[in-house]
């Protein structure tokens, strides 16, 4: 009996063994299973409510076939200030409250990057500070805006005089103007005299200035990369243009001349090993800046020349105020100063109306580098984020009679309009990718209204070519600005 005994627990040993493998593994799996349903579930339940479309195309096809705006409107009186989406290939949660845009743009930043197609990185360039975060990124935010701090920008108003005449002056035919054309060349203009300075020989910047121009036209293309396409002819040319910017690099580099500009500022830019940018970095944030600071611009002051010439009356009020500030620069016999331009401040309430009013940026993408919980809602990591600036500037719980344009709602600050609905407005809406460009456009939107203003704008009349929200403009200036 105990031969028979250990055998029998000999050969049923292994069996056991396995059995219970077997168990333990399933066992497993099944606490795994459970824990990753009850996760999922949990999720759903968390996440903002809304539709996510159709597998993969999502609500994309809904977003190009309806208009922007009545897309948005329709899920937000739907769902609520939060809700999700599926656009552009990505899950999406978009908020349309000043609270949330606050916590995602500015006190929680941290918590959301900054994010674009991949078409776009890769033109722009993946070195450029929009596409980081971490210490690389608050190197060149600080670079970047120290060359449109006020004392680097007082020196310039006098060289942004000279291009409003420049374009003004372009304005004596009796056709018709596609103003916002003129405003793109205006603010391209700008642009390249921050990036560079205004001591490059122009012939030296023809050549970049062309390049930019013939990339810009594939920003928003499909990222087809086969010959023929708008965006291989862009990314030829963005080729080419690196080779220009790496050139006039190396040309300053060489004669130990940093140079005014952006450039000259980024070029005298070095870390505590005394290391300092890349070729590739520098051209990056060059071209990152002139982008930011032309498309978005050149809108708002189309829409700023629209709103005036709509309202005779506060037309003539603002051409009062920039009136006296022209005949004090004739009497003193000089050009305008930066002192002028903070001298003004009907035309500043009427800027931040045309800012509100316009909200040339819809909404910008961030993307979640972590879970994010608000209002009881999950974002989950690595999804879209979009602050919905219109619906915010367009609500009439912050801005009463919103489709009115109404400059002395900006009087005081003790108004419906609180600071942060101020602050969404003047930084947002200027469409920039981030702040730095902001002094530089509200001194482009001063520095024109100037002139613009003694313009005759009511014996014209306006067209608006639906086909790129073009502004076409027609009048004949007599040249009072002079």
């Amino acid at each position: 009996m105990q031969i028979i005994s250990s055998s029998s627990s000999i050969f049923f040993s292994p069996v056991c063994a396995n059995l219970i493998t077997v168990t333990s593994v399933l066992v497993a799996l099944l606490v795994v299973l459970l824990q990753w349903r009850l996760h999922r579930k949990k999720q759903r339940q968390k996440l903002p409510p809304g539709s996510m479309g159709w597998p993969y195309i999502g609500e994309t096809l809904r977003l190009y076939t309806e208009n922007p705006n009545s897309f948005f409107a329709t899920r937000q009186n739907k769902y609520g200030e939060i809700f999700k989406t599926h656009i552009l290939g990505c899950p999406c949660v978009m908020i349309s409250s000043p609270e949330a845009a606050r916590m995602v743009l500015v006190s929680k930043a941290h918590m959301f990057k900054p994010t674009y197609p991949t078409s776009k990185e890769r033109m722009i360039g993946p070195e450029a500070l929009f596409f980081h975060q971490g210490p690389y990124h608050s190197t060149l935010k600080r670079l970047v805006q120290s060359s449109f701090m006020p004392s680097a920008l007082r020196p310039t108003v006098s060289h942004i005089e000279l291009l409003v005449l420049q374009i003004l002056s372009s304005w004596t035919s009796p056709k018709s103007i596609n103003t916002l054309e003129h405003m793109k060349r205006y603010a391209f203009d700008v642009a390249i005299m921050s990036a560079f300075g205004d001591k490059e020989e122009p012939g030296e910047l023809e050549a970049i200035k062309l390049l930019y121009q013939r990339l810009e036209k594939g920003y928003n293309s499909m990222p087809l990369d086969v010959p023929g396409t708008l965006f291989h002819k862009s990314m030829k040319a963005r080729r080419e243009l690196s080779k220009e910017l790496r050139k006039l690099i190396e040309k300053r580099r060489e004669s130990r001349r940093e140079g005014g500009g952006l450039l000259g500022v980024l070029l005298g830019a070095k870390d505590q090993k005394r290391n300092g940018l890349s070729d590739s970095q520098i051209a990056d944030n060059i071209i990152g800046v002139i982008f930011a600071a032309t498309d978005t611009t050149a809108s708002v002051l189309t829409w700023l020349l629209k709103y005036l010439h709509d309202q005779p009356n506060l037309l003539q009020e603002v051409s009062r105020e920039q009136v006296c500030i022209r005949q004090k620069t004739k009497e003193e016999n000089r050009r305008i100063s930066w002192e002028d331009t903070r001298k003004m401040p009907l035309t500043t309430r009427v800027i931040q109306e045309t800012l509100r009013a316009a909200s040339v940026l819809s909404f910008t993408f961030r993307e979640a580098v972590q879970d994010v919980e608000y209002n009881g809602y999950l974002i989950p990591k690595g999804w879209k984020v979009l602050p919905l600036f219109r619906r915010i500037h367009h609500s009439p719980d912050f801005f009463p009679e919103p489709e009115k344009f109404d400059p002395s709602r900006f009087e005081v600050t003790s108004c419906n309009v609180d600071r942060c609905h101020q602050k969404l407005t003047r930084s947002c809406h200027l469409g920039m990718a981030c702040t730095h460009a902001q002094e530089v456009s509200w001194l482009n939107l001063r520095c024109l209204s100037c002139f613009t203003t003694s313009l005759p704008l009511s014996d014209g009349k306006w067209k608006e070519a639906r086909k790129g929200y073009n502004m076409v403009l027609s009048l004949c200036p007599r040249m009072v600005y002079q």
